[in-house]
């Protein structure tokens, strides 16, 4: 027979448990309370609705549509007068009577309103629901709103409602705003931001009185006699476990209600989870333990053993763009030190407190790509006497000498937490991704990583990034990122039509939300500058991806590969001597014949990447562009030199076709072939563009993948000379490097714009043909060469003093 499960409450940490019963085929008939007229969304995302950048549909978790699909009963906007635990029913307020064989607690918090004279007048509102928000977002430019509160639901409130053009005053007791997370110099950081963005910051400010006029707010009273008039007076002071209906019918209750290991209450046939439990003395407000207790509790559930363990947790969080974070204990104490470190022009803090060789504390303000690292250092109490000199900088700085961001996510163990609202590490991540996740999106359904407060995505986007390569592209979006409203195609328009030659001026006249960009926008436009204006503008190297930066391929644990340019495919014995004398003098552990007809060095350390460098110049090789958004290989047969099917010099024309074409930038990685004959060795019809020989010349194709998406080649035109040949293919390349989307790969650029548009103007129109050729020329000019050559160094010249480095933004 159906067991009937009833649960109170439709909040984050139910949704997620009845999520894992329903997952793991659970045969409950399950009825759904909640006071709220709506099922479980996301309240952690109230602030972004508040701020207008998501609605609430965006925002809902469970839909009507989930709900029927997994049977429940939803009795949305109606709440329990009692319960009877002997008869095992409830009964709800229009007095049906409901019958239960297990019953869920998840009544979450209330939130604590000041008993202040006047706190029960309209317009005094806490900040918990989606009606609190809707009576905020009702408030217009010229409004006053007063939020007595500096945490973080406070400040997001204030800050949500600045960004409406509200006029807004934040009002804390405290000396210093979020003090239970932030220390005090961070938290002036905070204030500072706060102020330069328009809203009032009264710390050290002790509320009096709420001032009323005909039953409506109108100012609150400090205590020292100030007046700060207001049209909504919002409470944000705290919240505390809503335990009312426990108490009633005889729970055992203390801050909240009492749970052990499996999350039963002190009656076998009832469960709590969430903000209005108390474990061990403990009471929660993060969502990380909300999650894990709902696990527990869908496991006992489900007569399957499992036990709630409290863990270290961190803090990482995005107030009104600003970024903080902070782990455990960082009050000042005897034997205790701090290491800081601060950068006013970037607005940076960090601050480390430090115990016996042990971080004990840690708080960081405006970075914090690093926190997971430090987070871990914490939690496994580590000994840091070995890296004390670098610890401030992070795990880039470790070893010597400073690796990319992207470096320091490979070199993480697998047990690295990346999503703290779900525990979910690097490992589980990974084996996502080796199972088929490859994208965000995909990520995110099978592990929940990024999905509760988002703060993490980019973390998770760079564990995508080292695990897949160049497979990986930026999940696709409306806008180029988050500091812009506009599509690529947008940017592209102003930036040819308004001829911006510079990052800032394209900051400026598009109306970009940030000042200098983010990681996923820089180098999108670093590209579109290189590839319209060659003349005026200038490469930014800082605005490229990591590969490109250090001109190898990231490996997933932090090593790189490094692979010599082999012109066709063709090599000589003094190449290969060289190659073998370096991957011996640097200990390179695997040496790979790539499918591009080359010789792969992988697992070359960072610090030994200028050095090999400069022993391959030195045997006359260059770099092969295995890392770069770029060509990356002209692949061939050895067609009428050697094959008796060979129709024409498919080998020499691919030399040709790689020395016009190298160093070039495009919008993603560019792979040729040249066959030698139909027969197809060389498997011209599955690159972004192929020449296969027949008899009366070169027939040109383009558009093919063989990667995650594969794809045949599309016929361009047939051409009789190799010359005539190059020039369609530089053509082609530069109306690809003048018209894609950043990160398209030809095919998927072709499906936007048409193979009869490309012909156009390079099979139908000559004197387009021409002009393209030209610019493309003129580029190679300008930007082709060498990295290898141009950043090889001696060993002593590799590293800068400490006092030199600077931190890089994340990827």
């Amino acid at each position: 027979m159906t067991q009937k499960l009833v649960v109170v409450g439709a909040g984050m940490a139910t949704g997620r448990m009845l999520e894992a019963l329903f997952d793991a085929g659970a045969g409950y008939d399950v009825t759904l309370f909640n006071a709220e007229p709506r099922g479980n969304y996301n309240r952690i995302m109230l602030s972004p609705v508040l701020s207008g950048e998501k609605t609430y549909d965006e925002i809902v978790t469970h839909d009507a549509d989930w709900y029927d699909a997994n049977g429940v009963t939803c009795r949305f906007g109606e709440r329990i007068a009692a319960i009877d635990r002997n008869a095992k029913t409830l009964t709800a307020e229009n007095g049906d009577v409901i019958t239960y064989d297990k019953l869920v607690f998840g009544t979450g918090s209330l939130p604590f309103m000041i008993p202040l004279p006047g706190h029960d007048q309209e317009g005094v509102i806490a900040y918990r629901d989606l009606e609190d928000t809707q009576k905020m977002m009702d408030l217009g430019p010229d409004n006053k709103c007063v939020v007595i509160g500096g945490g973080l639901l406070g400040l997001e409130a204030a800050a949500g409602m600045a960004a409406r053009g509200v006029d807004v005053t934040v009002v804390h007791i405290m000396g210093h705003l979020m003090e239970r997370q932030l220390d005090e110099a961070a938290g002036y950081l905070l204030r500072k931001a706060l102020v330069d963005k328009g809203i009032t910051v009264k710390c050290s400010a002790n509320s009096k009185e709420i001032l009323g006029e005909n039953g409506r707010v109108r100012a609150l009273l400090l205590d020292d006699g100030t007046e700060l008039p207001c049209d909504l007076l919002v409470m944000a002071v705290g919240i505390r476990p809503n335990v009312k209906l426990a108490q009633e019918c005889g729970l055992a209750v203390g801050k909240g209600i009492h749970v052990d290991d499996q999350m039963l209450t002190s009656d076998a046939n009832v469960l709590a989870v969430g903000e209005c439990v108390e474990h061990d003395g403990a009471i929660f407000g993060l969502v990380a333990p909300l999650y894990e207790q709902a696990k527990v509790a869908a496991q006992t559930l489900l007569g399957v053993d499992a036990q709630f363990v409290q863990k270290e947790l961190s803090t990482k969080l995005k107030v009104t763009g600003c970024d903080l974070f902070s782990a455990g204990d960082f009050a000042d104490g005897e034997g205790r030190e701090d290491i800081v470190f601060r950068d006013p022009a970037r607005g940076v803090y960090r601050r480390l407190v430090i115990e016996g060789n042990v971080i004990k504390g840690a708080v960081m303000y405006g970075d914090t790509a690093d926190s997971n690292w430090f987070f871990g250092l914490i939690r496994d109490k580590t000994d840091i006497s070995e890296m004390r000199d670098t610890l401030i900088f992070g795990p880039a700085y470790q070893g010597g000498t400073p690796l990319d961001p992207l470096a320091a996510v490979a070199a993480l163990p697998r047990d690295a937490e990346i999503c703290g609202c779900n525990g979910i590490c690097k490992g589980q991540i990974e084996d996502a991704i080796a199972a088929g996740a490859t994208d965000l999106g995909a990520v995110r359904a099978t592990t929940k990583a990024s999905g509760s407060c988002g703060t993490c995505t980019g973390l998770v986007e760079q564990v995508l990034a080292v695990s897949l390569g160049d497979e990986f592209v930026m999940p696709a979006a409306q806008s180029v990122c988050g500091c812009t409203d506009m599509t690529h195609e947008d940017v592209r328009r102003m930036i040819k039509s308004q001829r911006l030659t510079s990052m800032p001026a394209v900051w400026q006249e598009c109306g970009w939300k940030t000042s200098c960009g983010c990681h996923i926008c820089r180098p999108a436009l670093n590209f579109y500058l290189l590839a319209d204006w060659p003349m005026e503008y200038q490469d930014d190297p800082q605005s490229r991806f990591i590969n490109e930066r250090k001109h190898a391929n990231i490996q997933k644990d932090g090593t790189f590969s490094v692979v010599p340019r082999m012109w066709g495919g063709i090599t000589t014995p003094n190449e290969l001597r060289a190659i073998a004398d370096a991957a011996d003098k640097y200990m390179v552990p695997t040496v790979k014949v790539t499918g591009g007809q080359r010789i792969d060095l992988l697992g070359v350390k960072s610090e030994d990447l200028p050095g090999i460098w400069a022993d391959l110049n030195a045997a006359g090789m260059v770099s092969g562009h295995a890392y770069s958004k770029g060509l990356r290989t002209v692949k061939t047969c050895v067609g009428t030199d050697h094959c008796r099917f060979g129709t024409q010099d498919s080998t020499g024309l691919g030399i040709k076709l790689e020395k016009e074409l190298w160093g070039s930038w495009t919008p993603h990685k560019l792979k040729l072939a040249v066959s030698g004959c139909p027969r197809n060795c060389a498997e011209a019809t599955c690159k972004d563009i192929g020449v296969v020989c027949v008899d009366s010349g070169y027939q040109v194709s383009i558009g093919g993948a063989a990667g995650m998406d594969v794809k045949e080649t599309e016929l361009l035109l047939q051409v009789p000379t190799e010359e005539d040949a190059i020039d369609v293919i530089k053509a082609v390349t530069q109306l690809y490097r003048e018209n894609a989307k950043y990160l398209d790969r030809i095919y998927k650029w072709i499906g936007k714009v048409g193979l009869d548009w490309i012909k156009e103007r390079i099979v139908d129109d000559l004197q387009s043909r021409s002009e393209l050729v030209a610019r493309f020329e003129l580029s190679q000019t300008i930007y082709r060469k060498d990295p290898w050559a141009e950043h090889a160094r001696t060993k002593a010249d590799r590293y800068q003093p400490l006092a030199n480095l600077s931190l890089e933004a994340a990827e």
